[in-house]
């Protein structure tokens, strides 16, 4: 079992910054990829943004040139830095982990509990 505890969340005000972070504990050794959900009220669930343990990462379209995927190995904690925030980016947000890929869908990860990111005036 792996355990995910995500902080770091928040209300900002658009054009702000943020920043998550997902430590994780447990069988680390059955991971070797962590991402980040989120889900706003009404809506599906989207994969934001992900990194392999070798160092690759990727991101959903809407957040490219403003989010940040990173890891830190010392720790294994990941984190997203958030810039240019909007009100689209108000949601729930999820770190996630497994072996293999991210999937859109989530299927096969572990969770953590979601921290909420609101961006309002």
């Amino acid at each position: 079992q792996v355990h995910l505890v995500e902080s770091g969340g928040g209300l900002v005000q658009p054009g702000g910054s943020l920043r998550l972070s997902c430590a994780a504990s447990g069988r680390i050794g059955s991971i070797n990829a962590m991402g980040w959900y989120r889900q706003a009220p009404g809506k599906q669930r989207d994969l934001v943004a992900a990194i392999s343990f070798a160092g690759g990462t990727s991101y959903l379209e809407s957040v490219k040139g403003r989010f940040i995927i990173s890891r830190e190995n010392a720790d294994e904690t990941v984190y997203l830095q958030m810039n240019r925030l909007t009100s689209e980016d108000t949601a729930v947000y999820y770190c996630a982990a497994r072996w293999g890929t991210l999937v859109p869908s989530g299927l096969g990860n572990y969770w953590g509990q979601g921290t909420q990111v609101t961006v309002s005036s």
